[in-house]
């Protein structure tokens, strides 16, 4: 796995910030984040979510404990067991000092409700291809470099793919669209009285008292009830 270097992280920070990260900090970060399983998951957060940084109110290192906290929140854990993931040296001295389990809770709950926990979840709501626009522009502009002006022809020409995969028209989704109709009341009880209707001109015509011209021309009216009556 790739370590985190001094350029991304500052890269990813707001400028009034930049200058706090140095080597030390990026080695305890890497350090910190040292969780083979989870490298990645931190890693992109810790990047993507920089930007709650802009104020410049919070800590560098209070910012990544609150990445740790919401990545282990992110997978579905509960507050106690991001908490416990996050901040293990805590856990094992409230343990080692007796603090009881409800104000272990309390602490856990207000560290949860906490700004910079709070702006990094919002963030996280945020889809990572909004949050790096950026990135992607940048990334774009890259590429056309590299097609244009690379030595090697592989280079171009891997440079253009990228380009027309990324920036290729949306394809022509079908759509279909169903059309159904419920019938309510008032449509049911039309059907049965012009069926009654059409079954007592049959009758008439059997009877001879109409025939089927008769039937063609008749208008359909309706009574002071609303019951369709031939005229």
């Amino acid at each position: 796995m790739d370590a985190l270097t001094v350029d991304q992280f500052k890269e990813a920070l707001p400028a009034r910030v930049k200058k706090s990260v140095n080597q030390e900090l990026i080695d305890k970060m890497n350090t910190t984040l040292g969780d083979p399983d989870m490298y990645e998951v931190y890693r992109e957060n810790l990047l993507s979510y920089a930007n709650v940084m802009q104020d410049g109110k919070f800590k560098l290192s209070s910012y990544i404990d609150a990445v740790k906290y919401v990545s282990q929140k992110l997978m579905g854990k509960t507050n106690m067991a991001a908490f416990t993931a996050t901040f293990p040296d805590k856990i094992q001295d409230w343990m080692a000092r007796g603090v009881q389990p409800k104000d272990q809770a309390s602490y856990v709950t207000a560290y949860n409700k906490s700004k910079l926990v709070t702006l990094i979840m919002e963030q996280s709501l945020i889809p990572s291809w909004v949050l790096n626009q950026d990135l992607y522009q940048r990334a774009l502009n890259v590429q056309a470099d590299l097609m244009s002006n690379a030595k090697s022809e592989k280079v171009r020409s891997d440079a253009a793919n990228s380009i027309l995969t990324h920036l290729k028209m949306p394809e022509t989704q079908k759509v279909e669209l169903e059309v159904s109709q419920k019938e309510d009341s008032s449509i049911a009880a039309l059907r049965e009285a012009t069926m009654a209707l059409a079954a007592q001109q049959r009758l008439q015509v059997q009877s001879g008292q109409m025939n089927a011209q008769e039937v063609a021309h008749s208008k359909l009216t309706y009574d002071k009830t609303g019951e369709p009556v031939d005229e």
